[in-house]
């Protein structure tokens, strides 16, 4: 009799985690639950404590003998939480800022130096707005706040 497991949860002992096409067949990625290691095995493969008997494209799913019982295994899903937007940050200087503006797709050399000028500006421009910053706070009284950069 196998065993079998629901779509995308816990299988047991072992799982299979992925599958993936190679120059030599078709090779599965079996996990132990318990040793928490896993291995890349073809149909048939031994070595590995398991051996993958069978597979099944369709339903995503193989049949792995496993410390002398027979298991119907199928491929888990992975779980996956948000991070937040991928959506970058607006640029503070708006859609036609002197950097991201003169990007050009395959650029000549004239419009890579205007790209590099134009870095190199706003390089100069930060780093006179830090510079104001530190000496606001060197000549601030103590306990005085001090404002933000281009405040």
């Amino acid at each position: 009799m196998a065993d079998s497991a629901a779509k995308g949860g816990p299988s047991g002992p072992v799982e299979l985690r992925g599958v993936m096409s190679t120059s030599q067949g078709t090779e599965y990625c079996i996990y132990d639950v318990v040793k928490k290691t896993s291995a890349w095995v073809g149909l048939n493969e031994t070595g590995q404590g398991f051996v993958v008997k069978s597979a099944d494209p369709a339903s995503d799913s193989v049949t792995v003998e496993f410390q002398g019982r027979t298991m119907n295994l199928v491929l888990r899903t992975a779980k996956v939480a948000s991070a937040g937007s991928a959506v970058p940050a607006m640029n503070p200087q708006g859609p036609g800022n002197s950097i991201t503006g003169t990007v050009v797709l395959n650029p000549t050399p004239q419009d890579e130096q205007r790209r590099l000028d134009a870095v190199a500006a706003e390089v100069r421009r930060r780093r006179m707005e830090r510079e104001k910053a530190a000496q606001a706070a060197t000549q601030a009284p103590p306990g005085a706040a001090v404002p933000a950069p281009g405040q």
